[in-house]
């Protein structure tokens, strides 16, 4: 068994906000520089598949969430994941949102 902070050179914090449900893409960047524990998050990204959540990621690879939260920093800081970005300009408005949820309460 290797401790999370060998796994994750020394750091105990992810260097930006990386949360659980946090969606992450592969980028681009060769992985033969990268450690054994990150090169296996990027094995996760088949050609083709889409993005995967950082809670996703750690359970597949069955190490804490917490080490996959660093792990998963590091490779965003490299390039070789990114987090795409939200559309905003397409969102409904507030208030149809609240109309929606009251509709669907009155059918229950």
């Amino acid at each position: 068994m290797v401790r999370p902070y060998v796994r994750t050179g020394g750091r105990v914090r992810p260097d930006r906000d990386v949360r659980l449900e946090s969606v992450v893409v592969a980028a681009s960047g060769p992985v033969g520089e990268l450690g054994p524990d990150a090169r296996r998050v990027m094995s996760l990204f088949a050609v083709g598949r889409g993005g995967l959540a950082v809670a996703d990621i750690a359970a597949a690879l069955q190490l804490p969430p917490s080490t996959v939260r660093i792990i998963v920093s590091s490779l965003m800081d490299s390039g070789h994941l990114a987090s795409p970005a939200p559309a905003v300009d397409d969102q409904p408005e507030n208030d149809l949102l609240q109309k929606v949820l009251d509709g669907l309460r009155e059918l229950v």
